[in-house]
């Protein structure tokens, strides 16, 4: 009997930037093996986010984000299909948004205010969407999707007028992403040199008056 060599399975052209790249999908050997990497999956992102922000949607590439992640363009369009897909992923945001019905009426704009903070400060894909969002106009209508169903919600449930909701989330926002924006991506050194308790004290007498005043 004579023995062939082990193939791999090919899957159908997919396109890299309008380049037709040949992914190779793992052999039978490879089962017992992670076929996704997070480290990899997180390269990706990473790199994406970068390059969304700097480049815009529009002239960002999946060669120039794999170039920059250091793997093959072929590993982007695997794990997310194509720009897209991999935009939507990249600019997915949870802000876990705090329940402030339970928190007592005079703490509820520190509340949030740290909240956000602390976010902020955890999670470097807000500091990555914030690039984007103030770079190109797919950044920013993401950013906007993710204020109107997280915040909208949280403010509609403890503001006196719940039909005001939008506006005051706009307003919240306006205090919320100001101080990101000036902290987290430009760096002005005021506002990087305050502590997070500085921030809440100057922060939050202006946000509780958007969440609780009766009028402007």
């Amino acid at each position: 009997m004579v023995e062939r060599p082990a193939t791999h399975s090919v899957t159908p052209e997919v396109s890299v930037d309008d380049t037709p790249v040949v992914a190779v999908a793992p052999n039978a050997g490879d089962h017992g093996r992670p076929r996704r990497s997070d480290a990899t999956r997180a390269a990706i992102l990473a790199a994406a986010r970068d390059r969304f922000a700097a480049d815009g949607y529009e002239r960002a590439t999946i060669r120039a984000i794999a170039r920059e992640a250091g793997i093959d363009p072929s590993m982007v369009m695997r794990y997310y299909g194509n720009k897209e897909g991999l935009f939507a992923a990249a600019s997915e945001i949870d802000l876990q948004a705090p329940d402030l019905t339970e928190v007592p009426r005079d703490e509820i704009g520190a509340r949030f205010v740290r909240h956000f903070l602390e976010r902020w400060e955890s999670d470097e894909t807000l500091t990555g969407m914030m690039r984007v969002g103030v770079t190109n106009e797919a950044g920013a209508e993401r950013m906007r999707g993710v204020f109107a169903e997280q915040v909208r919600p949280v403010v509609a449930a403890i503001c006196p007028m719940p039909e005001q909701a939008a506006t005051r989330a706009a307003l919240i926002a306006s205090q919320i992403l100001g101080m990101a924006l000036c902290r987290y991506v430009l760096h002005l050194p005021p506002a990087v040199g305050l502590s997070r308790d500085e921030v809440v004290a100057w922060l939050a007498p202006t946000v509780q008056r958007y969440l609780t005043a009766e009028r402007p």
